[in-house]
């Protein structure tokens, strides 16, 4: 006669501790990637290229092992899924092309005022910027890859982070939040674990950047070359642009890449481009839609 008043009261203290192992498992995650940064006890600068190699080293071991991290998880839980792990990371084939440029024109438009800002100060003008853009000089890249400050900016960083933080952790969220509010938890580890470069900046009298990441859309790739994007641009400098004698066409074309980007923002990122999402799969039934 009991069953029936304790069985709710049962499921419901599943639940909360089903949502405190996905807590604690995001932030376990977070402390190791970061934690393999410090490894490397150094007084060298962080933009030192041997710092960086060891770091870089750490982080790509990390995300390595990340992938066996989330399949632990779903076995300690229990949970039942047909997807492999890979794809619950959003790491798969389909929807790839509209995954990887989709997004990053979306990002480009939110960076419009930038962009604009950046063609108006070439010296070759808008033309000059395009043609860098379309056709850059081999031996600029041949610089950049051999540049440890811009492997890690451009490409390890954002392979590494967005697979960690993005693509390890909304797995391991989606089953206690949902998948819209697990979109929005899993940058809220991602801010935490930067909490140490606001440090190391503070550390070394230097001003801190904040980078902008694209949402989700079943693939890790779209948020990688978004965060890689964002990272080649920085913050929008809206004082420069302010004090800049074409002001107002600045001005403009920063309000006017925000309007597009909120116009386009739910037509690009509908799952209707990128196909199913496995890791909606996870998701209690109650909140089992990806929109």
């Amino acid at each position: 006669m009991l069953e029936p008043e304790h069985g709710p009261a049962m499921q419901v203290e599943h639940t909360r501790t089903r949502c405190w192992v996905c807590v604690l498992s995001c932030l376990l995650l977070a402390c190791l990637y970061v934690g393999s940064l410090y490894v490397w006890r150094s007084s060298l600068h962080r933009d030192h290229p041997s710092l960086i190699k060891r770091r870089c080293a750490s982080v790509l071991l990390v995300s390595a092992l990340s992938p066996a991290v989330v399949k632990a998880w779903i076995r300690i839980l229990l949970l039942q899924n047909d997807a492999s792990v890979w794809e619950l990371m959003g790491v798969r084939l389909e929807g790839l092309v509209p995954a990887a440029v989709l997004p990053l024109l979306l990002t480009m438009v939110f960076y419009l005022g930038p962009l604009v800002h950046s063609a108006m100060d070439n010296p070759a003008g808008f033309t000059g910027e395009v043609q860098e853009l379309i056709s850059p000089d081999v031996r600029s890249w041949m610089l950049c890859v051999g540049d440890a400050v811009w492997l890690r900016n451009q490409v390890v960083a954002p392979v590494t982070e967005e697979l960690v933080f993005r693509g390890a952790m909304l797995p391991m969220l989606v089953p206690c939040t949902g998948p819209t509010a697990a979109i929005f938890m899993a940058p809220l580890f991602f801010g935490v674990a930067h909490l140490h470069h606001i440090m190391e900046q503070r550390r070394l009298n230097q001003d801190s950047l904040v980078n902008l990441s694209t949402l989700s859309e079943g693939h890790v790739v779209g948020p990688v070359l978004c965060h890689s994007f964002c990272n080649s641009q920085g913050l929008p400098d809206i004082r420069s642009a302010l004090r800049h004698p074409q002001r107002s066409a600045l001005l403009f074309s920063y309000l006017t890449g925000l309007l597009v980007f909120l116009v386009l923002l739910f037509t690009l990122t509908d799952p209707f481009f990128y196909g199913a999402i496995p890791v909606c799969s996870l998701a209690a039934p109650a909140a089992s839609a990806c929109y």
